[in-house]
């Protein structure tokens, strides 16, 4: 199809792998590309094959479809050399009940001027219009990203006062971090239960008190790649990565029980990277059993995981119990 190629065109880096077996792109991939000024991203999907029995297959069409409900455009690729598939058809009838813009484009039309008579049965899949391109070639693309950028939402300028504190709250599902915010907020704002990924958005919840005005940008929790199989962790991570560039200050929120666990020095690490200010909290500090330097212990413990970051103050509290 090549939706790689395509991808790896438009971001300037191989990340995709681009092989000729369906099915080698797995996983999404996620990519920043700027046109006219705008940046956005971009999700390359693991080809959708409604059909399939596959495990895998499965997966990818799970995927593919939380990359649709994450999407504010949709680029549906097909194959000029294949012509319109049952696949094709299939997918044309799930992205038209999506509700979103999709703009369909007729890929491998490696040559300039009148598109090949080839180009005009996809008009059966009943999308209007269509653009071609050839990814490999680099043919098209300047106006298909025109088209993509006709779809791009109003943009959000900051509504928030020069004055607020932004404060991404950033760690693993279940480490605390709604419980954290309603008790700093003082009431029940944001969903807390004891699903890992209840919490599906960002949200922003604003406090202003004595020591100032803040927005706590709440991230939906960031869970290692290989356990992301639950539908809404799919797209908490994208959410998480945005939270972590929006905000002015991250709390890194570590559950006291399980320690600095890998994906918590990744999430450290993307706030070390973005150049923000950054505080990390141990959760649950209720539930250790205590001796005299089980706190200096574990600070310790703390730095030797996440030793790029000396600089960020450790501070233990309790979000239960409101201890700290």
């Amino acid at each position: 199809m090549g939706k790689s190629t395509f991808f790896n065109y438009l971001v300037g880096k191989r990340i995709s792998i681009v092989e000729d077996t369906p099915g080698v792109t797995r996983d999404r991939i996620y990519a920043e590309v700027e046109w006219r000024n705008r940046k956005f991203t971009l999700i390359d999907t693991g080809g959708i094959e409604p059909y399939s029995e596959d495990m895998i297959m499965q997966q990818m069409k799970r995927q593919a479809e939380i990359a649709i409900e994450t999407a504010d455009v949709i680029v549906f690729m097909v194959d000029v050399k294949d012509g319109v598939t049952a696949s094709d058809k299939e997918v044309a009838t799930m992205l038209r009940k999506t509700q979103k813009p999709v703009i369909l484009v007729v890929n491998k039309v490696d040559q300039i001027g009148e598109p090949p008579a080839d180009v005009y049965e996809f008009y059966n899949l009943g999308f209007g219009e269509l653009m071609t391109v050839s990814s490999i070639h680099g043919l098209g693309m300047g106006d298909l990203l025109d088209e993509i950028f006709k779809y791009f939402p109003e943009e959000d300028p900051e509504d928030y006062d020069e004055d607020v504190i932004k404060i991404a709250v950033v760690g693993k599902p279940n480490a605390g971090k709604s419980s954290l915010i309603n008790r700093i907020a003082g009431e029940d704002r944001v969903i807390v239960s004891d699903i890992p990924g209840t919490t599906r958005d960002a949200i922003d919840t604003y406090i202003e008190n004595e020591h100032g005005k803040f927005v706590f940008i709440d991230t939906a929790g960031i869970r290692r790649k290989s356990k992301i199989n639950e539908k809404i962790e799919k797209y908490s991570i994208i959410r998480s990565w945005t939270a972590i560039e929006r905000a002015d200050v991250c709390l890194i929120l570590i559950d006291a029980k399980e320690g600095v666990t890998e994906q918590d020095t990744k999430i450290a690490g993307y706030a070390h990277e973005q150049g923000k200010a950054s505080v990390i909290v141990v959760n649950k500090w209720d539930l250790v059993e205590k001796q005299t330097g089980t706190l200096e212990e574990y600070r310790k413990k703390v730095y030797e995981k996440l030793g790029f970051m000396l600089y960020a103050p450790v501070i233990f509290i309790s979000a239960m119990t409101g201890q700290r």
